[in-house]
């Protein structure tokens, strides 16, 4: 399945403006907005968040799956896809993140 059909399954983001990721001081560390470029990316993390309540390494491992041919771009290519770079780095490290939702 490719990344687009992967979207059209997962729930619809338009009710949210961002998302925040916060480290285990409660620091926000990154923000995904729901903009052109970065919606895609919004749309698996908040779809991760309600089914792991966190990005943790369980959650990181289906991420990548449902980010489809851009994880693999993403391997071949570091720095090119920051959120699926993120999710293997919480793979890589165990460590994982708190997520606060921002409405719209």
């Amino acid at each position: 399945m490719t990344f687009a059909d992967t979207l059209k399954e997962l729930p619809a983001v338009t009710h949210l403006a961002a998302l925040q990721l916060l480290n285990k001081a409660g620091t926000v560390v990154a923000v995904i907005e729901n903009k052109l470029g970065t919606t895609g990316s919004l749309t698996v993390y908040a779809a991760l968040t309600a089914r792991y309540g966190s990005i943790n390494v369980t959650a990181a491992q289906t991420g990548l799956a449902l980010f489809a041919e851009h994880t693999t771009d993403a391997r071949a290519h570091p720095g090119s896809h920051p959120n699926i770079d993120r999710l293997l780095d919480v793979i890589a490290s165990g460590q994982s993140f708190s997520v606060k939702l921002i409405n719209a």
